[in-house]
């Protein structure tokens, strides 16, 4: 696993995921403008619908906690190539962390960088709502 500490804070985070359907489990550490870590946990449904990812867990759970503004996340995932957030996702990060670095990595240690304009080029946010 990375030394990265906030790779490390995902990675136990994983290990908290509910997939009883896919087995894909995720884990997403969001580090805020003020130091906070906070974690958070893919959570699967039966009707997938309501299936919640593991980076919009973290970015609900630090905004209730009053957290408005992350500078970097990371995302572990088991899988060969380290997995980029969803779509959702991504519309989340733009809105509460623009600027922030997504380091994603795997259980085998491989780690890719990219910002949250990188992964979400012409993002939608409250400058078309008038």
């Amino acid at each position: 696993m990375s030394a990265d500490p906030l790779v490390a804070a995902a990675a136990i985070a994983r290990d908290h995921a509910f997939a009883p359907f896919s087995h894909f489990l995720v884990g997403a550490a969001l580090e805020a403008e003020n130091g906070t870590i906070v974690l958070g946990c893919n959570v699967e449904s039966a009707s997938y619908g309501l299936t919640t990812c593991a980076e919009r867990t973290a970015i609900v759970k630090g905004v209730s906690e009053g957290l408005r503004r992350f500078k970097r996340v990371a995302v572990v995932t088991d899988t060969e190539v380290p997995t980029p957030p969803c779509g959702a996702c991504r519309q989340l990060l733009w809105e509460f962390a623009p600027d922030a670095v997504v380091v994603l990595a795997n259980l085998q240690g491989k780690v890719v960088r990219y910002t949250v304009r990188e992964l979400l080029p012409a993002a939608f946010d409250a400058r078309y709502l008038g």
